[in-house]
C-alpha cells in the first residue's frame, strides 16, 4: 500500500475538466494509499462539478480506511466550501507537507496540536 499520493491541480476545475480530474482521483485510490493530498495551490476556479468530484475522491479514500486531505487552498476558493458546509467535511491544510506531515503531528500525544488544529492555526 503506498503512503500518500498527490494530486496537483491547475486552473479552472469545472464541468469541463472535472471528468478529467474525476478519473485521475480514481487512479490514485485504486492504489489504496494511506493518504491522498489534492494540491490546490493553482487551482483559480472551483464550480459544483468540481466539489462533487472532490467530496466523491473523499469518500471512496475514506471507504478503505485512507485519508484525504486539501491543501494551499486560495482565499478565493474558500466561499466556495464555506456556502456548501464543506469547510466542516474536508481536512485543510496550508500546504502540501504540513497535509503528509498530519498523521505525525496527530499522534503526539503530550498536548501537542492536533493536525486540525494545526491546520486551521495556520490559515
Amino acid at each position: 500500500m503506498p503512503t500518500a499520493n498527490i494530486l496537483t491541480l491547475d486552473g479552472e476545475i469545472d464541468f469541463h475538466l472535472s471528468p478529467e480530474v474525476a478519473a485521475s482521483l480514481r487512479a490514485i485510490v485504486a492504489n489504496k494509499p494511506k493518504r491522498v493530498v489534492v494540491d490546490l495551490s493553482k487551482v483559480t476556479y472551483l464550480d459544483s462539478s468540481g466539489l462533487a468530484v472532490l467530496i466523491d475522491g473523499m469518500q471512496n479514500t475514506q471507504e478503505y480506511g485512507g485519508k484525504f486531505s486539501l491543501a494551499a487552498m486560495q482565499e478565493d476558493l474558500r466561499p466556495v466550501f464555506e456556502i456548501a458546509c464543506l469547510d466542516q467535511v474536508f481536512k485543510f491544510f496550508p500546504d502540501v507537507e504540513c497535509a503528509l506531515a498530519a498523521d505525525a503531528i496527530a499522534v503526539r500525544g503530550n498536548g501537542s496540536r492536533t493536525a486540525t488544529n494545526f491546520a486551521l492555526s495556520q490559515n
